[in-house]
């Protein structure tokens, strides 16, 4: 028990100890403007210009409300907004402000705020001569007996006191002090009483109370230190004579301060919001502590609770804290702190108090704006309406103007910039409109560049990468390339020999499609013909061969009107005509020569030029190969790649569909499709006859290494 009793004291100490130090340091002296004035100033004297005394600039004063800061009292001073001049507010009475004080200072606290500044100020109050002297009491009576012999004197003041201490908040009935006066005459001549003194006025009367025959001095109401510390109250001593006889004594209660008042927080000044880009030790509060009890039971240490950004240090004066800020702060994480302010005083046992306030933070324009995707990416299927819009969008994590996201396309000098002269974007959406509409076959994909600026100051921006994807539509009929008269239209005469065998290949009629997919995929079928027994059409290759040899009944001249349809949803088509005559076999061969000549003339130039080409593409293909991977070292991320991957381009751009007629295999050789793709662009489709793997001949082949080429 005496060990634990020990530990506590040491405890105690430690703390005491603690408390002292950080007093001394709290306390340490630092320079301040000091007035000086005398006491019974008019109200409005001029005591000095504050503003240009600490160097402040006078014309921001009122735009940041400089002011003392008061109680609830009416203030002794004020400071004039516009010019910093401080002056007097009312008239000051020194004995009635510094009573029992031998120095009058009046310690001032100014604030400026946005940003906080806080200055302390010290006026001297100096002491005019303006009491007379005067006597506590206005007559005093005296009895004098008539036997008194000359020479005897009488006390008109009590005589030296001796002192005595008393706790406050003593219980009524506590005796305080007992008196003690002797007579040395017999009798009633040496019987004493005790009484007030004549002096004592009636609050000390109503506080204490005298017993006549002890001298015991008596609680009689509230002893509190915080409103008065000490006590003097004459005590009279009277004999029970004929003729009584007097003392006075001076009894001085010294009241003890016990820890019975907690810590009083006050918020001073206060700025409810600070920027989330303010500096460690920004000032957001000035907090003033007080304490009514005196000595360790005074002193008072504060700090906030919470762990958050936010700390107290003291300022010039005991008991000023700043709330400043430890570390920096972002609003997008934690726009609001609710603190609480503890403030513990050193007496026994401690008292504390509690103090929440909630400090806002601003936002300032610290985040750029980001786009939900990146890149963008849209199809848009050809020969839309003008006005057609896609979207693109980004957001801001800041708020208020710092978030509010304007767009513009950024129109450089690049190779799409006259693409994006036929486009425009809502600045306030994102909507993009196409002022034109788009033809696949002349523009299959373009990308450019949007940008997303915030309304901050400086306001900040970022661009995205918009990818354009144009969709075929079976906008395209397909085009007879043979057979083509010389006027143009698709007509065609083709002389056989009667005695031709069954599957004599007549001709081949030949056609194109602008469209890819099935777009472009074409189908051959006879829509008239004179003889449906005579004559058959491949429906893939567009080949017309004979079914049975010619008779002697058969007519020398046929007609077939051919129909090339494609595989659209919705299908568009075109018609050839074919006009077969059957003649003797001299005047076919004689014809066939004449054919077979300019038809070889026509191969061999045929030959040269898909050489040329064939050389050129060649060369072209090495050098996009050499500038692809120079671009690809160079840059991160090919944003065109990455998106052909997405939309089921595999790599090859040839695709072969092979089947037997008779006795030869055909392949229709077009862009390869991937199944479930929406469109692949390549290369337009076309039909490739293979008549066998031991003859080929040279168009065939230079035509199917073009197609597998390109």
């Amino acid at each position: 028990m005496e060990q634990r009793g020990r530990e506590a004291r040491r405890e105690r100490q430690r703390w005491v100890a603690c408390m002292f130090a950080l007093v001394l340091v709290w306390s340490g002296a630092s320079a301040q403007i000091k007035y000086s004035i005398p006491e019974e100033s008019k109200e409005g004297t001029v005591v000095g210009n504050i503003a240009k005394d600490l160097g402040l600039d006078k014309n921001t004063l009122k735009e940041r409300g400089y002011r003392i800061v008061t109680g609830s009292a009416e203030p002794l001073f004020q400071v004039n907004q516009n010019d910093g001049i401080l002056y007097v507010n009312q008239k000051i009475d020194r004995e009635q402000v510094c009573e029992e004080s031998n120095t009058c200072v009046i310690n001032l606290k100014t604030v400026l705020e946005n940003p906080l500044e806080i200055h302390y100020v010290a006026v001297e109050v100096t002491d005019v001569n303006d009491h007379s002297p005067s006597f506590p009491e206005t007559h005093k009576r005296i009895e004098i007996s008539e036997s008194v012999p000359p020479g005897t004197r009488f006390q008109l003041q009590a005589a030296n006191s001796y002192s005595v201490t008393l706790s406050e908040n003593a219980l009524i009935g506590t005796t305080v002090i007992q008196v003690n006066a002797t007579d040395l005459d017999e009798g009633s001549n040496g019987d004493v009483i005790y009484s007030f003194s004549n002096t004592v006025n009636s609050k000390l009367r109503k506080m204490f109370h005298v017993d006549a025959n002890t001298g015991e001095i008596i609680v009689n109401g509230l002893i509190d230190f915080e409103i008065k510390d000490n006590y003097e109250i004459d005590i009279q001593a009277w004999d029970k004579g004929p003729t009584p006889l007097k003392t006075v004594k001076s009894v001085k209660v010294k009241i003890i301060d016990l820890n019975d008042n907690a810590p009083e927080i006050e918020v001073t000044s206060f700025s409810d919001a600070i920027t989330e880009d303010a500096r460690p030790g920004t000032t957001v509060a000035l907090i003033s502590v007080n304490d009514l009890d005196s000595g360790l039971n005074g002193k008072v240490i504060c700090f906030v609770s919470e762990d958050v950004p936010f700390t107290l240090t003291p300022s010039l004066q005991d008991n000023m804290y700043s709330l400043v800020t430890k570390s920096s702060l972002d609003r997008e994480k934690q726009n609001r702190f609710d603190l609480t302010i503890v403030a513990k005083d050193a007496g026994e046992p401690v008292l504390s108090s509690e103090k929440a306030i909630s400090v806002i933070v601003s936002d300032v324009n610290d985040n750029r704006p980001e786009f939900l995707l990146s890149p963008y990416t849209f199809y848009v299927t050809e020969n839309n309406p003008p006005g057609a819009s896609v979207r693109v969008k980004a957001a801001d994590v800041d708020e208020d103007d710092n978030a509010l996201i304007s767009y513009h396309i950024l129109r450089d000098g690049g190779g799409d910039r006259k693409l994006t002269s036929f486009l425009n974007i809502n600045s306030e959406n994102g909507d993009i409109l196409a002022l034109k509409s788009f033809d696949f076959e002349t523009l299959k994909t373009f990308q450019f560049q949007v940008v997303a600026t915030d309304s901050g100051s400086p306001s900040l921006s970022s661009n995205v990468t918009v990818n354009v994807f144009i969709l075929d539509q079976n906008d395209n009929a397909p085009v007879i390339l043979y057979p083509v008269s010389s006027n143009g239209s698709a007509e065609g005469v083709e002389e056989i020999p009667r005695n031709v065998n069954v599957g004599h290949l007549v001709t081949k009629v030949r056609a194109y499609d602008a469209d890819i997919g099935y777009n472009g995929w074409l189908l051959f079928s006879l829509l008239e013909v004179t003889d449906h027994s005579l004559f058959a059409l491949d429906r893939y290759t567009g080949q017309i061969r004979t079914l049975r040899s010619f008779t002697e009944t058969d007519e020398a001249e046929h007609k077939l009107l051919i129909l090339v349809k494609d595989n659209g949803n919705v299908s568009l088509s075109a018609t050839a005509t074919v006009v077969v005559k059957a003649v003797e076999p001299k005047e076919a061969f004689a014809a066939s020569d004449v054919k077979s000549a300019a038809k070889d003339d026509e191969e061999n130039n045929v030959t040269f030029y898909l050489m040329i080409t064939l050389g050129s593409v060649s060369a072209l293909f090495l050098i996009s190969i050499i500038v692809l991977i120079v671009m690809q070292c160079s840059k991160p991320t090919d944003y065109s790649s990455k998106y052909l991957q997405d939309v089921n381009y595999d790599g090859t751009l040839c695709n072969s569909i092979q089947y037997r007629s008779g006795d030869r295999r055909y392949m229709l050789v077009g862009p390869r499709m991937s199944i479930g793709s929406t469109i692949v662009p390549g290369s337009n489709g076309n039909t490739l006859v293979i008549p066998g793997r031991r003859q080929v001949s040279g168009e065939v082949r230079h035509v199917l290494i073009m197609v597998c080429l390109l």
